[in-house]
């Protein structure tokens, strides 16, 4: 049997933040986690490049049932905070779009920092540790895994959501927190691409063509890229409405985000009457979507002198309100996050300590806290792994 003052479950990006900062405060830390390396989900993130941050965070970036919980959290240790740890260790980034912030070299860089700022805190870090069970007694918490029981008065869990499920993704914080009686929001893949539904299966053909729109529901807009695939709808735009999205219902579609085609196509009326309409939209819009819509008979062959005023009103539909409804989506295999999780309701939002349950904690992923596409949900693993310290080291 071990005596530690902090067990934290889990080494991603908020436990092994939580556990170096606690470390560095002079608590004795051990982090317990069931893979085989350390940030598994980090050095996946980002095409392999990690987009740690965003230049703009705001509560308006996040979703959680209760939009004012994440607030504290992220006025405590914000953006600008981590980009001066990132300089300290002189990793070079850059923006890429929309204040997104990635490493130039590598994700291996960010998880490096972590590793080192555990080390700085003489934090020990036990991998291939699966807990099979934790336990409340009067003065703390005893977790039992294959081979070792350790005790400590404060446990963090920080075991993330069910996304990427070949990284090791488990329900485990889930069921932990509904041991100790804590509500768990009902989780679902986020950020995820969109599927086909049988009758949209023509599209198939225009995999890996990309382009520009705005997509639309709940009273969100997201403009960005929307990326084909063989599977369904994909691409930043995509993943960003998927957070708002519901079984059942269509998003909206603008093709042409930029300009209006029924403007378009009237000057064009004027100069090159005879200009086939086929022609004239595969000038703004991919040459191989615009051929599917005629191949499937969805427009008709017509010039641009021929177009009539109703045909011009069905363009205008078919390219700036495409309602598209979703099968459903590719699921947590290729979700970025989970929506959902630990009811925030459960949770103090200064300290990330369960109201019910004192010396449990619950930060990052594993919270009922979801940010949008862009580096916002390796924000709140920072903020919260750090409000998190601050309230263990004050008790």
């Amino acid at each position: 049997m071990q005596d530690i003052d902090v067990i934290v479950i889990g080494a991603g990006a908020a436990g092994l933040f939580c556990a170096a900062q606690l470390g560095q405060a002079g608590k004795r830390v051990l982090v317990l986690d069931n893979g085989k390396k350390i940030g598994r989900k980090i050095l996946m993130s980002g095409g392999g490049f990690c987009n740690f941050t965003n230049l703009e965070v705001t509560p308006q970036h996040y979703l959680c049932q209760n939009p004012h919980f994440v607030k504290s959290a992220l006025a405590r240790y914000n953006q600008w905070d981590f980009i001066a740890l990132v300089a300290q260790y002189g990793i070079s980034y850059h923006e890429k779009e929309l204040g997104q912030l990635f490493c130039d070299e590598g994700a291996e860089q960010i998880v490096k920092l972590l590793e080192t700022e555990c080390q700085k805190g003489n934090v020990e870090i036990l991998l291939k540790q699966a807990v099979i069970s934790v336990e409340k007694f009067a003065n703390g918490f005893e977790i039992q895994t294959a081979c070792t029981r350790y005790q400590t008065p404060r446990l963090v869990v920080a075991t993330g959501g069910l996304s990427m499920p070949g990284l090791g993704a488990t329900p485990f914080g889930y069921k932990l927190a509904e041991q100790f009686g804590l509500n768990v929001v009902a989780p679902r893949a986020s950020l995820v691409p969109f599927t086909w539904k049988e009758s949209d299966k023509p599209f198939v053909n225009l995999s890996g063509i990309s382009l520009p729109v705005s997509v639309s529901n709940q009273g969100k807009t997201f403009s960005n890229q929307m990326l084909f695939t063989h599977r369904g709808l994909s691409g930043p735009a995509i993943l960003q409405i998927s957070n708002y999205w519901q079984m059942g219902e269509s998003v909206e579609i603008d093709l042409l985000p930029n300009a209006m085609i029924t403007d378009i196509l009237q000057e064009l009326r004027q100069s090159s009457p005879k200009l086939q309409l086929k022609t004239a939209l595969a000038r703004y819009l991919p040459k191989k979507l615009v051929e599917l819509w005629f191949e499937q008979g969805w427009l008709k062959e017509n010039t641009l002198a021929q177009l009539s005023k109703a045909e011009l009103v069905h363009l205008e539909q078919w390219i700036h309100h495409w309602a598209f409804l979703p099968n459903g989506t590719e699921g947590y295999r290729t979700a970025e996050v989970t929506m959902g999780g630990v009811d925030t309701a459960e949770i103090s939002s200064k300290t990330m300590e369960a109201q019910k349950v004192q010396g449990l904690y619950f930060i990052g992923e594993v919270l009922d806290v979801t940010g949008w596409l862009g580096g916002y949900n390796f924000q709140w693993a920072w903020s919260s792994a750090f409000a998190c310290a601050q309230g263990i080291c004050r008790v």
